[in-house]
């Protein structure tokens, strides 16, 4: 009898059924600590359902002063994805952070706190800081892979780059893969996203690093897509949901996904290798991979920068003269028309950060007149690892940078500002160190002190 009362009770009173049913919504991934700027910081987290988010925040030098972002409401239609932004912060500090769902504070085991680039231009030196790299982030899903395929690690890689401590990430493309049940429907891409983002062994290296990306194919669309793609506007919209870049797309190619930052006296270029790109196997027509209005921003980007350093992530190859696979070679107009540009201009301190070949290696192209172009190809973390083949003329590799196996990297900026020094370093998915390369601003083009 009394089993039946209570019975009616619940079925009489829906919300206090539902009360006992329904789990409280917590977070399904994140925090990340996107794009940081010395007076903003943009923060990301994703629930499981629908809720208000807000995240409180304090400096490390004085905890007992808490500040909170604006209050958002996550919805399904956006895979529950709160975009927050710490607007009371100041130069070159630590901040620690939370994140409150519904008013309840949801707490982390590891460090969760963001740092804001320093104050230094007229004062001091340049800071010291590490840049992390990776791109080829398959997460495992059986029922989704391929038959037959064995990739790699995810897990133990992206601990290893969390270690680091890094000030920033540089997510290189292919961030996640996108699988044929994936591209055909809003839905299906955002599952991949939500599905790669809830790894819980990303989760430090996304909370406590300022977290930057560009894309590749496989968050675009299929292998090897292009500018053909039916549904790019949903991938474009999915890549700045999960993404908290400065911008997507700059004034003179709003399209895709172009954008910029500043880190001490380095400026990052981040381009789209895929809204714009012809298709590979295109005959006839104009025959674009970045298009002529990305092309001349970034030369004008370049132009006008004041960093010691100008750091294009760009997708493909660019100084491996040989045409293959999706090597920047394959376009080979465009491709003459942007290292004319960079000569004519005399820009100083360019250099280059490639993926999509599944190997790393180092490549140095010289250039009659003026300093070599340095291209650090960084690939994969979790994916397959394929070798360059063996007739694969790539004249510049640096000899002993090649890798062939999951590894990550880091460019590391150091010394006074008249002599700054670039390191750049690879490691295995352990995170131990398997090479590591100088070079100085002069080498870059820069006139000595």
């Amino acid at each position: 009898m009394l089993r039946r009362i209570a019975a009616f009770i619940l079925l009489a009173v829906p919300s206090l059924a539902g009360a006992q049913a329904r789990p409280a919504v917590t977070l399904q991934s994140g925090p990340m600590v996107g794009a940081s700027a010395m007076r903003e910081v943009k923060l990301w987290a994703q629930t499981t359902g629908a809720a208000r988010v807000r995240a409180v925040y304090w400096d490390s030098a004085a905890p007992s002063v808490r500040r909170s972002t604006a209050e958002v409401m996550t919805r399904r239609d956006s895979a529950y994805v709160a975009h927050l932004v710490a607007d009371q912060v100041e130069p070159g500090k630590t901040y620690g952070y939370e994140v409150q769902v519904d008013g309840r504070t949801i707490r982390r085991a590891y460090p969760t706190k963001f740092r804001t680039p320093p104050l230094w231009q007229y004062r001091t030196d340049p800071p010291t800081f590490t840049i992390l790299l990776g791109s080829c982030f398959y997460v495992p899903e059986p029922w989704t892979d391929r038959p037959g395929s064995n990739y790699g690690d995810s897990t133990g890689i992206v601990t290893a780059m969390a270690g680091k401590r890094a000030e920033v990430m540089l997510w290189l493309g292919d961030n996640t893969y996108l699988r044929e049940v994936d591209w055909g429907s809003w839905t299906g891409i955002l599952r991949r996203w939500t599905h790669t983002r809830s790894l819980p062994a990303l989760q430090p290296l996304l909370a406590a690093s300022a977290n930057y990306g560009i894309w590749d194919d496989h968050e675009f669309g299929p292998n090897d897509a292009d500018r053909g793609l039916w549904n790019k506007d949903q991938t474009r919209a999915a890549f700045e949901l999960f993404f908290r870049n400065p911008s997507t797309g700059v004034p003179s190619a709003p399209e895709g996904i172009t954008s910029q930052f500043a880190w001490g006296d380095v400026e990052v270029f981040m381009l789209d290798d895929r809204w714009f790109r012809a298709p590979d196997r295109r005959k006839t027509g104009d025959r674009p991979y970045l298009g002529e209005a990305q092309l001349q921003w970034l030369i004008d980007a370049l132009s006008t920068s004041r960093a010691t350093f100008r750091v294009v992530a760009f997708g493909g190859q660019v100084a491996n003269p040989a045409a293959v696979f999706e090597n920047y070679a394959t376009y080979p107009a465009e491709r003459q028309k942007l290292l004319e540009a960079l000569a004519a201009e005399k820009i100083p301190g360019v250099m280059f950060l490639s993926v999509d070949r599944h190997h790393t290696e180092l490549t140095r192209l010289d250039r009659a007149g003026t300093y070599p172009l340095y291209d650090l190809t960084i690939s994969p973390l979790s994916a397959g690892v394929s070798a360059p083949p063996a007739d694969e003329q790539n004249t510049g590799r640096v000899e002993g940078t090649l890798v062939n196996a999951l590894n990550f990297g880091s460019l590391t900026f150091s010394g006074p500002r008249t002599a700054r020094v670039l390191t750049m370093k690879v490691f295995d998915s352990s995170g131990k160190e398997l090479w590591s390369r100088a070079v100085t601003a002069q080498d870059l083009g820069w006139p000595a002190p």
